[in-house]
């Protein structure tokens, strides 16, 4: 699983560039936004393909894959919008991860 684990992160700080490193770039044309992030979601794919994969024939199911990719996202993502973006982070967005959280662990336990 931490190989699963592993690749999803890589995955998704290049799913992150890909999606969103062009706004902070207003004057670079649509078009070319497109293209660089389909560049960058290239290596994105070449990596969420095998983490999908493996984790699924370790035992993972589809539904704990997504949910694992998407709180990964998450992490990623806020990172990538307080570093990179500049934004501020709301108490409010955490209090919403952190019911995520607990979401993955409901659907991780054996009961």
């Amino acid at each position: 699983m931490l190989k699963t684990i592993a690749l999803l992160t890589l995955s998704n700080v290049f799913m992150t560039f890909a999606w969103y490193r062009h706004l902070r770039f207003k004057e670079l044309p649509l078009w070319k936004a497109i293209l660089i992030s389909w560049g960058i979601a290239f290596l994105e794919y070449c990596l969420m393909v095998p983490a999908n994969r493996i984790g699924y024939i370790n035992g993972m199911n589809g539904f704990q894959l997504k949910m694992t990719q998407e709180v990964i996202t998450l992490i990623i993502f806020t990172v990538f919008a307080i570093f990179y973006l500049k934004e501020p982070f709301h108490w409010k967005y955490m209090v919403s991860f952190i019911l995520l959280l607990g979401s993955v662990y409901f659907m991780f336990s054996k009961k």
